[in-house]
């Protein structure tokens, strides 16, 4: 876990921005429009500093060079990147149309995919230098654009796995009873960030009663003996995510609560099973809703059975039932299926899979039966 990642190079990146230039191109689009974000890091490697009023925007479109518009003072981070030999820099200065700079290079009546954390401000300025021109969402027109990853990007997804199970073989030795849900989370951050996150997004604790909130935030409940205990947590190591849950119980566990523990296990071992080349991602929530439902509490399982990961924790794909986009190769997402009872406890259990030639695979490993702590 101490190992330093292959570094992405310059040729990565290029191959990223022309991939998305076809993509476009395919889905009848006249370019991608990418402000500072996670798209940009994906396809450049630059972050800027600070994302501020100042128009930053990467202008990709088919048979053109990518252009990334920068404000003249963010030029000289823009041009460390490592990215930027793959593109064309453009920079604007103080008291220039940024708008009109950015519109030069666009096609006048052309539609565009937009990243989404783009600044609002910026799209109305393209719109009035070209009243002509539409947009939409970059996840709503190619929500694939980052779904499959290459060997490099697998390979710090794989590392960030596996310190979220670190970090989780590491939990099991400290004590939950007698202390509140907050103490048990910052214990969860601080291992994140022992074994190598950079950042860390969440660390859901939720004992007893708060379990059946799926996205309870640790509070000051203090845990007691015979509580369920949901356990949720990831964040970025090298700027890729993990994210895992595991469930345990404070002393032995009653037998309604190690039923439903074994249910939602079973539930979740069948849907990573289910993953290969060429289904559709609504079959993995299928799969892992049938468990549950053919157990007596399918109306207890109330979210997705999963979403995808890469520079961010949560991104396409979505394994959920209306989702038909094959599973290809290279893309990695959870599986997390859970049965939730109000007023009582929940149970999930969580696992990163990336999708083989031949099947998928796991990149949590830690044990899945229910964890006796203290």
């Amino acid at each position: 876990m101490s190992s330093e990642p292959v570094p992405f190079t310059a040729d990565d990146y290029r191959a990223r921005m022309a991939r998305a230039a076809r993509s476009a191109a395919e889905a009848g689009l006249a370019g991608v429009l990418v402000a500072p974000g996670p798209d940009l890091v994906h396809l450049t490697g630059y972050r800027p500093t600070a994302a501020t009023e100042r128009m930053t925007l990467l202008v990709i479109t088919a048979g053109q060079d990518p252009v990334l518009v920068v404000p003249a003072l963010e030029a000289a981070d823009a041009e460390h990147a490592v990215g930027a030999p793959a593109l064309t820099l453009l920079d604007w200065t103080d008291g220039k149309d940024p708008y009109g700079i950015a519109a030069a290079l666009l096609s006048p009546d052309g539609r565009f995919a937009v990243s989404d954390n783009g600044w609002a401000m910026h799209l109305l300025g393209l719109q009035r230098a070209l009243p002509d021109s539409s947009y939409l969402s970059l996840t709503e027109a190619l929500p694939m654009l980052r779904a499959v990853k290459d060997a490099p990007e697998l390979a710090r997804l794989e590392a960030a796995g596996a310190a979220a199970d670190a970090t989780y073989e590491e939990i099991l030795t400290v004590r939950f009873s007698g202390r509140r849900e907050t103490d048990v989370a910052a214990d969860l951050a601080a291992l994140l960030r022992q074994f190598g996150h950079s950042q860390v997004d969440f660390t859901v604790v939720g004992s007893g009663p708060n379990g059946a909130n799926p996205h309870h935030e640790a509070g000051e409940r203090v845990i007691g003996t015979g509580d369920m205990v949901v356990l949720d947590f990831g964040g970025l190591k090298d700027g890729y995510g993990s994210d895992t849950s595991r469930t345990v119980h404070v002393g032995a566990p009653g037998a309604e609560e190690q039923r439903v523990h074994d249910i939602v296990r079973a539930a979740q071992d069948a849907g990573c099973r289910a993953v290969r080349p060429g289904i559709a991602c609504q079959e993995i929530d299928r799969v892992a809703r049938a468990v549950i439902t053919d157990a007596g509490y399918g109306e207890r399982f109330i979210h997705r059975t999963g979403h995808g990961i890469g520079v961010t924790t949560h991104e396409p794909p979505y394994m959920i039932e209306g989702e038909e986009q094959p599973l290809v190769p290279g893309m990695c997402f959870s599986v997390e299926p859970g049965i939730y009872l109000p007023g009582r406890f929940g149970v999930r259990i969580e696992d990163i899979v990336t999708v083989t030639e031949d099947g998928g695979r796991r990149l949590n490993t830690t044990r899945r039966e229910l964890a006796v702590v203290e």
